[in-house]
């Protein structure tokens, strides 16, 4: 009869798949539980065949330079290529180069994480430029929020000071404001994390939805759902990778977890103290880069959008865009926070229809053209998805010590990882996740007994 593993994984995202790998190395035998029918998690590519290209309903930019990413795929030798172009702006269906980001970065480096936390939302009415201008000032502090909001799909009224802070130094270690796409988008990720996981005997169990974890010191037993019905399986360590929004589920929901017991109070209370961004993201296909021709008749703007890399604009729905590629006709609209509330649960129709008023109203062209060169919709909506409840994570007011506490292990029993458990600043991101697997794998080597890591630095 076959052995029960060593070590059960929950989610076959990237910290799980990082975790099996590492774990798999030292001859530590893993099975991952799975609920999806792939695996990835919040990265999902697929393929367009009319462009031939990669389009991305997860995470897609590679951000700076984190050696979790870049020295895995500069190993097999996958090409990576930095993102470059203008950056637009549409205020008021007026089509411009952007010039506001110094003013924007003057009110981010006054955020002080010495003093207090506060909201992002608090800070920036208390802030107060050294400019005369109000009115000048007043419309930074728009920009401002929007990226705070746009990048970290956070509500600016939640996000904590202290936390977006962090996330700047963080930026700033690993060259963050530049951003870079692999080839064939995380694709090439997953195909590396599949030959790792075939090469150390990694059991992944696909359509797998894991109902209850009932646990004591040493032992927990998962119950499961799989299509020919529930099956239950042990192990003295479970490593739990699912997504914040799924921990923060209630019990009667699909896709969550119960704990039998339930987990520790300073556990509970860090789950309840991060919070789940929300965003809906769509990519249209066209039949041609309508943009290369605009600003049309311009006058005071000499060159066109040719070089279009985003496009930004104070949009209530579809605030941000930006191209895949020069040379593809590809667009992927942004509708973080509020925007993402009022799409998320909607038809891809009705997402379709926002998007293409959101163009109109920043381009200027007729929706009727629009809708005339549209040849292609894909749209995955995050927040209704069961096994992700939202895009990712990030800190609230208050909650210092919140992702350590997260991540921390219980009764050397139940293990925690995810980019919701990072303490670097890098929450939020595939790297992020990549390093709390590797994390969490060192944190049970280090639980388990002398005798097994001994086996297991001996088969290794």
């Amino acid at each position: 009869m076959p052995q029960d593993p060593d070590v059960i994984v929950i989610g076959a995202g990237a910290a799980g798949i990082t975790a099996a790998v590492a774990l798999s190395a030292a001859a530590v035998k893993v099975t991952i539980l799975e609920a999806r029918d792939r695996i990835g998690g919040r990265i999902f590519t697929v393929h367009d065949s009319s462009c031939k290209a990669p389009v991305e309903l997860g995470a897609e930019f590679i951000h700076g330079r984190p050696p979790q990413i870049w020295e895995l795929l500069k190993s097999h030798r996958i090409r990576i290529s930095e993102v470059k172009g203008d950056t637009w702006c549409s205020i008021n269906g007026k089509l411009a180069p952007c010039d506001f980001f110094s003013e924007v970065d003057k009110i981010l480096e006054k955020m002080d994480d010495r003093k207090p936390d506060q909201s992002f939302e608090n800070f920036l009415k208390g802030y107060r430029g050294k400019s005369g201008n109000d009115r000048h000032w007043e419309e930074a502090k728009k920009w401002a929020t929007g990226y705070v909001s746009g990048f970290n799909a956070a509500d600016p009224a939640l996000v904590g000071v202290h936390w977006l802070v962090k996330e700047m130094r963080a930026e700033e270690k690993i060259e963050a404001d530049r951003i870079f796409h692999s080839e064939h988008g995380y694709a090439d990720l997953l195909g590396i994390f599949e030959k790792q996981l075939a090469a150390g005997s990694v059991k992944v169990q696909k359509n797998t939805v894991v109902k209850s974890i009932q646990w004591r010191r040493g032992n927990a037993t998962i119950t499961a759902r799989r299509p020919s019905g529930n099956s239950s399986l042990s192990a003295p360590r479970v490593l739990i990778t699912v997504p914040l929004g799924v921990l923060q589920a209630s019990s009667k929901e699909k896709g969550a977890i119960r704990f039998t017991p339930k987990l520790p109070e300073k556990k509970e209370n860090a789950i309840r103290n991060i919070a789940m961004g929300k965003v809906i993201r769509v990519t249209l296909r066209f039949r041609e880069r309508f943009w290369n021709d605009l600003p049309k008749g311009r006058k005071k703007v000499s060159k066109s959008m040719a070089g279009l890399s985003f496009l930004l604009s104070h949009d209530e729905w579809f605030p941000t865009w930006w191209t895949v590629s020069r040379g593809l006709p590809l667009l992927v609209g942004w509708a973080p926070f509020r925007c993402a509330e009022r799409l998320s649960g909607k038809s891809e129709s009705f997402v379709t229809e926002h998007a293409i008023e959101a163009l109109h109203r920043l381009t200027g062209l007729p929706a009727g053209e629009l809708e005339g060169l549209l040849e292609h919709v894909y749209c995955h909506d995050w927040q209704a998805d069961p096994f992700s409840r939202g895009a990712y994570s990030y800190g609230k007011v208050g909650g210092d010590g919140a992702e350590l506490a997260l991540g921390k292990p219980v009764e050397n029993t139940l293990f925690f990882a995810g980019e919701a458990t990072d303490t670097t600043g890098n929450t939020g991101t595939v790297h992020a996740a990549m390093a709390s697997g590797n994390r969490a794998a060192r944190e049970i080597m280090e639980s388990l007994p002398r005798q097994k890591v001994l086996e297991s630095k001996s088969k290794s």
